[in-house]
């Protein structure tokens, strides 16, 4: 039986998390839940799964939980401090953290800190402090788990493989909902287009990225971290049916991939069972029916995001960090309505050119480059607003 905590559990992947842990009750026992807002969600989680703590990060939701009654049982706190308790819960075996944004960094480092497995959904833990994360978890002897599909697809692959036969690895890209046009056709997209994803139904803010391709920039960053290979040796390749979950070249020439139908609960049963397989209580792949796969070139220069995440990868110090704080403040302003498609890439490049970078940053180095590019990206965005 293995003892779960979930930091997210009412979003994309924290719901789906659930859907494998219900499909496996004699192998998964959940012992911790958080949401940010969603109270109503939170609470049928927690008569399904019975957790022994829970938490709600906004003050107002917690309110309201608790005035509902606190389930028999259940310890439950609230406030965003909370979640590093949870995250070092005593109990728990493996942490999935499929937190949203820079928040996800601490509550990683408490998971790490307190001897847990670290199943990583929040990509930006390892962009904005990758060194400083895999360093603890290596002193500490924590597994750090991929669960995006494009990472798990690479441990996949990398099994029983040695280091040194590796000569790339080939991060698979959908290309998003606006593959196929050219800048100047993208300076009028609209949310809702954004949002249209053809493959993966995912929360607001990594669809956006997917659209962007900083998604994809970000996953880069993460590979160099996960996988300890320099950015000269991870590329980027556009897959429309995303069926190839990614890839790695071997100095041989051989390439392997790792194949599936684009539903994130394959990966997060493989992170949660780490890399053991069982039977899949999901469907799978139907090779009786016609399957046509394609490969292309990323169009960097429509899509520039992706090359400025190279850039900021290689450059590293706290200039991921920044580079993600920023787009951070981008996107959720395109949600807003005050700024464009691409005012996201305007904010984080005008962002960057600012930064100086901190030698050998430790954690509130990150904090305070993650502090700085917010308030910088906030201040671009009022003064474009203004004009």
């Amino acid at each position: 039986m293995i003892n779960v905590a979930i930091l997210g559990s009412t979003g994309s992947i924290g719901t789906q998390a659930l859907e494998v842990i219900a499909a496996n009750p004699e192998q998964f026992r959940v012992r911790v839940l958080t949401a940010h807002a969603g109270h109503q969600l939170l609470r049928r989680q927690i008569e399904l799964f019975r957790p022994d703590f829970a938490v709600l990060t906004n003050e107002e939701s917690a309110h309201q939980f608790v005035a509902e009654g606190i389930p028999p049982g259940l310890v439950f706190h609230a406030g965003a401090s909370a979640l590093l308790r949870a995250a070092a819960f005593p109990e728990t075996d493996v942490v999935l953290n499929a937190l949203v944004g820079f928040a996800g960094l601490a509550p990683s480092i408490a998971c790490i800190n307190a001897g847990r497995t670290l199943a990583i959904a929040n990509k930006e833990t390892l962009v904005a402090a990758g060194a400083l994360v895999m360093d603890m978890a290596q002193q500490k002897g924590v597994s750090v788990l991929p669960v995006d599909s494009e990472h798990s697809a690479i441990a996949q692959c990398l099994a029983g493989e040695s280091g040194g036969s590796v000569r790339r690895l080939l991060l698979t890209a959908s290309g998003g909902p606006f593959r196929g046009r050219k800048a100047r056709e993208l300076e009028q997209v609209s949310l809702q287009e954004c949002l249209k994803h053809p493959n993966w139904a995912m929360g607001k803010k990594i669809t956006i990225d997917s659209a962007t391709l900083m998604n994809k920039g970000l996953e880069v960053i993460e590979a160099h971290w996960l996988f300890s290979l320099d950015y000269d040796k991870i590329d980027v390749v556009v897959h429309p049916q995303s069926i190839v979950h990614s890839m790695v070249e071997f100095v041989d020439g051989s390439i392997k991939a790792q194949l599936g139908l684009p539903d994130m609960r394959l990966p997060i049963q493989y992170a949660l069972q780490n890399g053991r397989r069982t039977e899949p209580a999901f469907s799978s792949m139907d090779f009786s029916q016609a399957l046509s796969l394609s490969f292309e070139p990323p169009d960097t220069e429509t899509f520039k995001a992706l090359p400025l995440a190279y850039a900021a990868g290689r450059r590293g110090s706290t200039f991921p960090c920044v580079m993600n704080a920023a787009n951070e403040i981008g996107v959720q302003a395109f949600i807003e309505g005050r700024i464009g498609f691409g005012g996201m890439l305007g904010t984080v490049e005008t962002v960057l050119a600012k930064h100086a970078g901190i030698d050998r940053p430790v954690l509130e180095d990150y904090i305070e480059a993650d502090q700085w590019a917010r308030k910088q990206a906030a201040d671009y965005i009022d003064k474009a607003v203004k004009q």
